[in-house]
């Protein structure tokens, strides 16, 4: 072997690599904060681009010594740098969310471990004025040796993190050659088994710096609020004999010097040096109004620039105060994640998803489970955007290991014993602690440092924690992994400042409430928005609301995790997930999890998000006097100052009255006030209120007039139907005069000469609907309780499919009919069975033929209460796809549940069939709406309308949920040739089961007995 082997060595995690220190761009003059363009730094040179590149499959392939600068590398391939070498052919992709991808026998790896040998040549002009060179991976994974004009310069790991090396021996002017050999896994790769797609190489920048001899080091800036005025405090490290040359400035905004002065020596902690300025009428930092004043470092032959944000975070009892008021985290979870660059995110794709964020009423990201690059906290400082930053540090697998007691509380019992509580793991913890800590620790953005996640507790994580809280006692702490340990020991807590919890059920966070708390409680990760989902999101804002301990939570996750293949013969994008690379170990599409799609294309769950967070809230409405109580749910600002409404009054879906409104009166955060919202509301009609959300003035991020959230509010009158329903309901006068063949099968109606049903006496159902010799039913109609499941019901399926709710059909056992009053009235006992399980339904039904040729059902159901509670009931009807476009008045335009209906609203919606599917990457139930009063579909000469006395819920799609059920790709979906139609009387609840809490009661479909009426008209 042609290295040591530093990757099976606990002792030795660096070798050769800068101390820590905080992240900067040095210039030789003031160029401004250099985040968005520190290329422009003549200081900064970046060796990103096409490296030549050969993969090993086992480092013991690699014999050659191809760091040496005679070594010909014309066997060698090329490889974006940054770049991951799973995108470019080497190597297989593979997702694992809780295993660990090789055997769990810490610290040692496989021994055929596969490895990537870099080499590249870059020019370089030596400055005498920063005559010091150093060389900069930001990100590494998993570790990775270095050589530089033949000579050995270093080792590291800790992939997400900066690994710095001082190259000024071994650099020289014009060509040199840089070796890097980086290895698929080390004894590192234990520590970071996050829920991920699994990808190897150079995944971040790689730049140097020149800098002078003596230089400004480290610093670190910490901010006190002091009444009118604000401290600000900087310590410094130095290389050297700089600090007594080093002149600060701090700016404003608009470039006036609001301070300015000099380090002074200390003997204070491990900083030699000190400067103490005060800020007069200090313009405060916050994710609302993100303030930053600019600090210039000057030494001689050096400028450092950086920017502060003034804020103060404190924690009182279990309340969390920043800038001394309440706060409430309306945040998600964030990943590096791209379908085409995987783990490379540049700046611009950083910049996206924060500026999405922003304009979908975030306002924190927890940046899980690593440090992100270094720009992106500085991207959330100027856009102002709460940070947990969070340590490269997830040792999960150990969960997994083998027991003989596969029990949950013996699985806890023993979570910790192989790394978390391991002493031999100390020095590894406390390095990606620091690592991530030092370099962020200047960003006004970050809150609170998280040790990590999912590993268990124990003596590692104690000394990180109390490590940290006495570097940085200005910011708190937080670790939601201490909530599993073992019953070995007591286990020191005091120095976990905010309680962390994953998918808690409501009497979770309810019985925590109870017991007056003296910490504050985080949902670190709630509302898993996997596929079609989450459908909690209401209930538990009401709960962020209403405890001032349960300081807010994150949402798993952004974005949905998948490699893009292109696209397939029908336009869709091929996207894989888990499995698809022939992978044995993985967990299948756990990694599609996302707010967004892959592409960042919202799902409706964001839309939802948006909406329930909305900045302000209708509390009460008197109807009568039109006044309002609106309540401001913004942190730090007026709603006058922010925002304008608009209101509107519908009717059936038709929009009566606009208004526009200013607010007059002050609302201060987390306040309430009075605005007047007068309508004048029509005697007939479903009548709502609509009250629409502005932003007043622009940011930057977002233009002035953006839509932020609206309310609606159901309207009273005498007769609050919806009137074109009523119109459905209502039987159509005709001359024509129902008739019945009958016999041992089939009942057949005949409404006049054109129009005629056929109805199956075996199955209770119809089987024909022909009108005008048009016959529109491709297959006959069926009784359903079958949905596709969602990811969310991955765990209630496994009941469902037990029950074998897939296989159910229905049966009748007696049919009687009879013609009362010019009425076709069939009734009989139906059962919904299934194979090998008793009933699963009884259902008594009376179906009424009118001789306009309506069809009005009804319909008794009782459940065997044996069986789970039910995916939906209803009928499902396969159309003629020529009944292609719908129109309903109901919830809309985004599709809508029980539980998942904030981003739409009442209304008459129109929509193409192919339009109202959403195309969720694993297929799955999708495009219901709920609360409608009717439904129109139409086709070329035909219309089929459903309404009801009472609401109900529909579904159209071209594809069956049969397809749905079975296929695993979207872009795998073949429509069936029909417009297959589910008219319902309930799905059951979406929720976020695929790892969190079971349903709530309240949106299952599990009650015994229940009715469902509904009339169908063919015009």
């Amino acid at each position: 072997m042609i290295i040591p082997k530093h990757y099976e060595n606990l002792n030795m995690l660096h070798e050769n690599t800068m101390p820590y220190r905080s992240y900067y761009v040095p210039a030789s003059a003031c160029m401004g904060a250099l985040v968005h363009d520190r290329e422009n730094s003549d200081r900064i040179e970046f060796l990103n681009g096409n490296w030549k590149f050969r993969f090993y499959e086992s480092i013991y392939d690699l014999q050659e010594k191809f760091y040496e600068e005679s070594y010909d590398t014309n066997g060698f391939g090329e490889i974006p740098v940054p770049g991951i070498w799973q995108n470019f052919g080497y190597d297989e992709h593979q997702y694992t969310n809780v295993r660990y991808p090789i055997p769990l026998d810490p610290p040692y790896v496989p021994q055929d471990n596969p490895c990537g040998a870099y080499v590249h040549e870059f020019e370089y002009e030596k400055d005498e004025h920063a005559p010091k060179a150093y060389l900069n991976f930001e990100g590494v994974d998993s570790c990775f040796y270095v050589w530089l004009n033949g000579c050995y310069v270093g080792y590291s790991q800790v992939s997400h993190c900066t690994s710095e090396f001082d190259v000024t021996d071994y650099i020289r002017s014009g060509k040199n050659t840089l070796a890097v050999l980086v290895l698929k896994w080390c004894d590192g790769t234990y520590l970071e088994d996050q829920d991920k797609f699994r990808m190897t190489g150079i995944f971040r920048d790689v730049y140097l710096l020149k800098r002078p001899e003596a230089v400004l080091y480290d610093y670190f800036t910490t901010t006190k609020l002091l009444g009118s005025t604000a401290e600000v405090e900087i310590c410094a490290k130095f290389l050297g004999s700089a600090a007594e040359t080093v002149n600060i400035r701090i700016q404003d905004m608009d470039g006036n010097t609001v301070a300015a002065g000099g380090f002074k020596e200390t003997a204070e902690g491990e900083y030699s040096h000190k400067a103490v300025f005060t800020i007069m009428e200090p313009k405060l930092w916050n994710p609302e109004t993100p303030y930053l004043y600019q600090v210039v470092f000057e030494t001689e032959g050096e400028v450092i620039t950086d920017r502060i944000g003034l804020r103060e975070v404190k924690r009182d009892g279990s309340v969390i105060y920043i800038n001394g008021v309440k706060v409430k985290f309306n945040g998600v979870n964030r990943h590096d994640s791209d379908p085409v660059t995987g783990a490379v995110i540049s700046i611009e794709q950083a910049d996206l998803d924060l500026k999405m964020m922003k304009a979908n009423n975030f306002n924190a990201v927890r940046s899980s489970h690593y440090p992100n690059a270094p720009y992106f906290y500085q991207l959330c400082d100027e856009y102002g955007l709460f940070v947990i930053a969070e340590a490269d540090n997830e040792s999960h697998g150990t969960q997994s290991q083998y027991l003989k007691n596969q029990e949950w509380d013996n699985v806890v019992e023993h979570w910790n014993k192989r790394i978390s509580n391991n002493p031999d793991f100390i020095p590894a913890t406390m390095d990606r602690t620091k690592l991530c800590v030092y370099r962020e620790k200047n960003r006004p953005c970050i809150v609170m440092w998280s040790m990590g996640n999912e590993c268990g507790y124990g003596c590692t994580f104690e000394e990180a924690l109390k490590w940290t809280k006495e570097f940085d006692p200005t910011r708190l702490t937080t670790y939601e992994s201490a909530f599993y340990q073992s019953s070995d020991r007591e286990y020191d807590y005091s120095n976990i400042d905010v309680v962390g919890r994953m998918y808690p059920a409501f009497s979770e966070i309810e019985e925590y409430m109870e017991k007056d708390p003296e910490k504050p409680l985080l949902l670190v990760e709630y509302c898993h928005a996997m596929g079609n989902g989450p459908g909690d999101l209401e209930d538990y804002f009401q709960f962020i609301q209403k405890y001032d301990a349960l300081c807010g939570g994150f949402v798993w996750e952004w974005c949905d995790h998948a490699i893009y293949k292109g696209k397939a013969e029908n336009g869709k994008g091929i996207y894989y997930y888990g499995g698809d690379h022939g992978e044995e170990i993985h967990d299948g599409n756990f990694c599609m999890d996302g707010l967004v799609y892959p592409d960042r294309k919202p799902h409706v769950g964001l839309k939802e998000y948006k909406n329930i967070y909305r900045p302000a809230r209708v509390l009460h409405y008197d109807q009568q006097t039109g006044e309002a109580v609106l309540h401001n749910y913004l942190n730090y600002v007026d709603l006058k100052d922010y925002i304008y409404l608009i209101y509107e009054m519908s009717v059936d879906g038709d929009v009566k009255y606009v208004a526009h409104i200013n607010l007059d009166e002050n609302i201060p955060a987390h306040g309430e006030g009075k605005i007047k919202l007068p309508v004048s509301v029509p005697d007939k009609g479903k009548c709502y209120l609509r009250v629409f959300y502005y932003l007043k003035n622009g940011t930057p991020l977002m233009q002035p007039d953006t839509l932020l959230g609206f309310d609606e509010i159901l309207l009273t009158n005498a007769d609050g139907r919806n009137q074109k329903a009523a119109e459905l309901l209502t039987e159509t006068e005709t001359d024509d005069i129902l008739t019945v063949e009958e016999n041992d099968k089939f009942f057949t109606i005949h409404a006049g000469q054109k129009t005629t049903y056929v109805f199956n006496r075996l199955t209770g159902l119809f089987e024909g609907l022909n009108v005008n010799d048009k016959e529109i039913l491709d297959r006959p109609m069926e009784l359903n309780i079958w949905r596709a499941p969602t990811d969310n019901d991955r765990k209630i399926k496994l009941e469902w499919m037990n029950a074998h709710y897939d296989q159910s059909y229905a049966r009748a056992y007696e049919t009687f009919c009879n013609i009362e009053n010019g009425q076709v009235h069939i009734t009989g006992t139906m059962s919904v069975s299934a194979p090998t399980v008793q009933r699963i339904l009884n259902v008594k039904a009376e179906w009424i033929i009118t001789p306009d040729g309506a069809i009005r059902v009804k319909m008794n159901v009782k459940r065997d209460m044996e069986f789970p509670m039910l995916p939906r009931f209803g009928i499902r009807l396969f159309l003629d796809k020529e009944f292609d476009n719908a129109e309903y008045y109901g919830i809309g335009p985004d599709e809508s549940y029980v539980d998942k209906k904030r981003s739409g609203h009442h209304g008459r919606h129109c929509a193409e069939i192919h339009e109202m599917h959403e195309d969720y990457l694993r297929p799955q139930e999708n495009g219901s709406h709920t609360d409608c009063d009717y439904l129109i579909l139409k086709g070329r000469d035909l219309t089929f309308a459903a309404a009801g006395e009472k609401t109900f819920s529909f579904n159209a799609s071209p594809y069956t949920q049969e397809e749905l059920t079975t296929k695993k790709h979207s872009y795998e979906l073949q429509p069936c040739g029909s417009t297959v139609l589910c008219l319902d009387y309930a799905q059951n609840g979406i929720g976020s089961n695929s790892c969190g809490p079971e349903l709530s009661e309240q949106y299952r479909l599990d009650a015994e007995e229940f009715d469902f009426e509904i009339k169908m008209t063919i015009k």
